[in-house]
């Protein structure tokens, strides 16, 4: 699923960006302005989904320029839009190896290998888990890390709920909760939320929230799905048993730096070290931009100052060391972007519906093209605030493009229709069935490559 610019194999690129979100988007528009081509690899399933943690967040409402708040994932289309816009080159895949140990420092992933004559890190950080016993056996069938994303599955529709948590994220998972589950349980391992005033505010305004202080989760029980789980008083020592059908995590982050331990100075948590305020890293050329260097404030509005600085930085260093090759437009500006909202498919009805159409939405489009076409099917189940559906929809339609006909899509909002979605056994979005002359051949649940997706197309037509 790569994105390959034109490089050459005998060049290096003047800047290479490992990792998108806020971090990673703004260097690149910094560093596109500047005439000098970044290119940037947005990661894709290690270390979380390209765009970064506001992909799995619901309304965002203190990033500038946004009175009445933004979606994360919209606001990440919007920052990814304007990289693209000024010039960035795209490489939708992970960076599997980076090696420092020479120069232009090598970037190496899934078809592609580039030399960078200057390098910004900008790989994030991913979700902790709680390593309870049973933590392996219930995850995704009951618990999550991302309540955005599986939080309107029917599962969890009208049962109790608990999150783990006390930050912002804790907060905000909780109240999106309230519009699926009949009552939320927020377990706080302190005696003290440490989310905003605003935040707290609304937690504790709302009436099917519950506050539980000095609780952690020690153990989960059930059978094929959660149904309930064990807490200790941390003050008490004392043991309770809560029955709620979901558990979801929002107990913080951690660095994602495995590609760069032993070549690069971390700091005693495991983030890239820098001198307080600035983006250097300790070796010449390699900049930090993000939460991969920041255990302290994890916004979305410093992530993105902070490429600003990485780029700015990095733009001074190659001019200095006289390294850089500035590209020459043929246009001063570029032309404005018609940013695709994805969120403006209409749901297909008896008098919309087109039998050789390669995407509909809804079930009367599921019903007819299961029991009518005699093309494979892909039904990608999704909700209103996923993220990682806004990542996989637009590879999907890449993938209608390639096959030329040879599949046809149905999306499937499990909001609108939350029946289907539970004959359909779904329990997070997204997730992909593929079909054909009405039997399932397989199941796909989360991000995967577009390949993935051809390859089994490809072979099904085979049979």
């Amino acid at each position: 699923m790569v994105e390959r610019p034109n490089l050459s194999e005998d060049t290096s690129e003047n800047l290479v960006i490992v990792g998108s979100g806020p971090a990673g988007y703004t260097a690149a528009i910094y560093a596109a302005r500047a005439n000098l081509k970044p290119v940037l690899i947005t990661g894709f399933l290690s270390g979380g989904i390209p765009g970064g943690q506001l992909m799995t967040t619901t309304h965002v409402e203190n990033f500038p320029g946004f009175p009445n708040g933004v979606r994360g994932p919209e606001l990440m289309d919007l920052i990814k839009e304007q990289a693209l816009r000024w010039g960035t080159q795209l490489i939708e895949a992970d960076a599997e190896h980076i090696d420092l140990s020479q120069f232009p420092y090598l970037v190496v992933g899934d078809g592609f290998s580039i030399r960078a004559k200057a390098l910004i890190i900008a790989t994030g950080a991913s979700a902790k888990k709680l390593g309870i016993p049973n933590e392996d056996r219930f995850w995704s069938k009951g618990i999550s890390a991302c309540a955005i994303c599986d939080g309107a599955t029917p599962y969890f529709l009208n049962e109790e709920l608990a999150v783990v948590g006390g930050g912002d994220s804790a907060c905000e998972e909780a109240i999106y909760l309230t519009k699926y589950g009949s009552h939320i349980h927020l377990f706080v391992r302190s005696g003290q939320l440490k989310a905003s005033a605003a935040m707290i505010d609304r937690v504790r305004a709302n009436p099917s929230i519950t506050l539980h202080w000095n609780l952690e989760v020690v153990d989960a029980n059930g059978n094929d799905w959660l149904e309930s789980v064990v807490v200790r008083n941390r003050a008490t020592n004392n043991q309770e048993v809560f029955n709620v059908r979901g558990l979801f995590y929002a107990i913080g982050h951690r660095p994602n730096t495995q590609l760069l331990v032993g070549q690069i100075k971390l700091d005693e948590k495991g983030y890239l070290f820098t001198k307080y305020g600035r983006p250097e890293t300790d070796i010449e050329g390699v900049f930090a931009a993000g939460d991969v260097s920041d255990s302290e404030w994890r916004q979305g509005i410093t992530a993105a100052a902070s490429g600003c600085k990485a780029a700015l930085a990095a733009e001074r260093w190659l001019s200095k060391n006289n390294f850089s090759v500035p590209i020459k437009r043929d246009v001063v500006q570029p032309p404005e972007s018609k940013c695709n909202n994805q969120d403006k498919d209409e749901v297909t009805t008896k008098d919309s519906y087109q039998s050789d159409a390669f995407w509909q939405k809804g079930s009367y489009a599921l019903r007819r093209l299961y029991h009518e076409s005699n093309k494979a099917l892909l039904v990608i189940y999704t909700s209103s605030d996923c993220g990682p559906c806004y990542i996989l929809k637009p590879q999907l339609r890449k993938l209608l493009d390639e096959l030329k006909g040879e599949v046809q899509v149905v999306e499937i909002d499990i909001e609108l229709d939350q029946k289907i979605a539970k004959q359909a056994d779904v329990n997070g979005t997204p997730t992909v069935q593929l079909f054909k002359d009405k039997k399932l051949y397989r199941v796909w649940k989360g991000v995967k490559q577009r390949s993935e997706f051809k390859e089994a197309i490809k072979q099904l037509a085979a049979k």
